[in-house]
């Protein structure tokens, strides 16, 4: 049996930051992970090149029960903070679009630097170990495929349900309800939604058409692309709205965010345009605005239409409503809504409140960011954070 002063499952994002911050404290770090390879959920994240945080990272971009409770880890490492250390390891990024940053090269550089940063405080990590039990008297008790090791705090870093395929389990959801803790409902969150069979028979021929929206779910809006895929609907927009979205609820899509849409047929008023046509010179493809007028005025001509359908097509077009069947699952979702109830830790040190030296950070927390590297710059600001504490 060996014994550490602080042991975490989970070497992912949250994993490797909260072991590098407290081994640098002079913590003994023991770093689990059920993985043969570190850090795969870095390794594929922005294609290959880590959108590793967001200049306007805040808590507002933030879901949670308590919106309040990412604020104090968010202020103890900021994005700026994760920036500062990306610089200071010669990491060269850029910035795509709305505060993401990007590495210029590969993702391999974030996991690299963290797992340097691990090895030079001498964090003693393990991959492809099963954790079978866990177990607390006056300290927790692991016992593993490589034998029993104990601690005085465990940190829990186990991700969500998002992405089965590289590994994602309900490992660390368990182990909260284990030790009390309750969890908030969970649901993929960052998805693309599906399609009911009408509106799939009617859109499914313009997989791979991309437009610029305004995508609104309830009160929330997010103005971006959305892409038409065989099975419904994905892009920016809708993956950020369907965090928000709940079963039985209707998006609100605004085709023509950038239009007056009345103004501009009353503009073509006496053109002999097909609509389809008028429309398509708004930036729609021609096929897109031909489907999406199949069930409204497929061939009525601009001139033909009076003040009244104008006014009428115009409400449509900046309030086109669509009502997902549901969503792609877990195995399409970038992260996991819900998790461990906030109500349940300390916000100043991700501890629970009522076990002490237990820890939960990242994904399997009830905290979910926007898409664009919100999610990311949780898990480098709980994981500091329960790396001073634990």
């Amino acid at each position: 049996m060996a014994y550490f002063d602080v042991i975490i499952i989970g070497a992912g994002a949250a994993g490797l930051m909260c072991a590098a911050t407290a081994a640098q404290r002079g913590r003994s770090v023991l770093l689990l992970d059920h993985a043969g390879k570190l850090a795969e959920k870095i390794r594929i994240s922005g294609g290959g090149r880590c959108n590793f945080t967001n200049t306007h990272a805040r808590p507002e971009c933030y879901l949670s029960e308590n919106p309040h409770f990412c604020r104090s880890a968010l202020s103890q490492f900021s994005a700026q903070d994760f920036i500062r250390l990306v610089e200071r390891h010669g990491i060269a990024y850029h910035e795509k679009t709305l505060g993401q940053l990007f590495c210029d090269e590969s993702s391999q550089q974030i996991i690299d630097m963290l797992d340097g940063l691990c090895r030079e405080a001498r964090v003693d990590r393990r991959m492809g170990v099963t954790v079978e039990t866990v177990e607390r008297s006056d300290r927790f008790r692991l016992q593993t495929s490589l034998g029993v090791f104990e601690s005085a705090a465990l940190v829990v870093a186990t991700g969500g349900l998002s992405i089965p395929q590289i590994g994602a389990t309900a490992f660390g959801y368990r182990l909260a309800e284990q030790f009390g803790l309750a969890l908030t409902p969970l649901a993929p969150a960052l998805v693309p939604l599906t399609f009911h069979v009408d509106d799939a028979a009617r859109f499914a021929p313009l997989a791979g058409v991309s437009l610029d929206v305004e995508a609104r779910c309830g009160k929330t809006r997010f103005r971006e692309s959305v892409l038409f895929t065989h099975k419904g609907l994905s892009g920016p927009a809708i993956l950020q709205a369907s965090s928000y979205w709940s079963p039985g609820q209707e998006l609100e899509i605004d085709l023509l965010p950038e239009l007056d849409a009345e103004a501009f047929l009353q503009e073509r008023e006496g053109s002999e345009q097909l609509l389809a046509t008028a429309l398509a010179e708004t930036g729609w493809p021609k096929r897109f605005a031909q489907a999406w007028l199949d069930s409204v005025d497929a061939n009525v001509r601009v001139k033909d239409l009076s003040g009244k359908r104008r006014r009428q097509l115009a409400e449509m077009l900046h309030h086109w409503r669509v009502k997902p069947n549901g969503t792609q699952g877990y195995k399409k979702a970038e992260v996991t809504r819900g998790g461990v109830s906030t109500r349940d830790l300390s916000s100043k040190t991700m501890m629970a409140k009522d076990v002490p030296g237990l820890f939960f950070i990242g994904e399997v927390v009830d905290v979910t960011g926007w898409l664009g590297g919100y999610n990311f710059q949780w898990a480098w600001s709980s994981g500091f954070v329960a790396g001073e504490n634990c």
